[in-house]
């Protein structure tokens, strides 16, 4: 049994599979999968632009736990990154989770997040819409605002402390 503070691949994969499959999230006929990468970045060159990848940074509320101390710490500004295309009639996911270091440890070691379910449905289905948008020219009557999503207080952000923000990808304030 995983707690919330661990990062489960297995998780995302499910989830993306029961988004495709079980409730047609992107009914388009293409074979859709998702891989993960611990080493990508926001950065998409000339040439992948041209092979169709596009970037997708989502912002999300995870719990982390340190592994030398045990302290256990929410935020609502995880960040994770998605890559994509659709090439003929397969498309491609690659995620990145970004972590975060412990603050009373100050050790320099990122721990990935944990994550719910309902936060993992809530971030796929937001790329799911970008990628109808971006795959398939698919305009959607979302105006971008998830009506489930509930604004989450935690402790101030401290960038110093997030893999994300010290490579310049962390989240922006709505």
């Amino acid at each position: 049994m995983s707690r919330s503070t661990d990062w489960v691949p297995s998780l995302w994969k499910d989830t993306f599979e029961e988004l495709l499959y079980d409730d047609n999230e992107l009914d388009y006929g293409d074979q859709w999968n998702l891989n993960f990468s611990y080493s990508q970045t926001n950065i998409v060159t000339k040439e992948e632009r041209k092979r169709g990848w596009k970037i997708y940074s989502h912002c999300a509320y995870g719990h982390f736990l340190c592994a030398s101390c045990s302290k256990i710490w929410p935020s609502a500004r995880v960040v994770v990154l998605f890559r994509y295309r659709l090439r003929g009639d397969r498309g491609t996911v690659i995620m990145r989770p970004f972590g975060q270091a412990c603050r009373r440890c100050q050790d320099d070691e990122f721990y990935l997040p944990g994550f719910s379910k309902k936060e993992v449905e809530e971030a796929l289905l937001r790329l799911f819409r970008k990628i109808r948008k971006n795959c398939y020219q698919d305009e959607d009557d979302d105006d971008g605002s998830s009506a489930s999503s509930t604004k989450v207080w935690t402790k101030p952000h401290e960038a110093t402390l997030c893999e994300a923000c010290i490579m310049g990808i962390c989240c922006q304030d709505d």
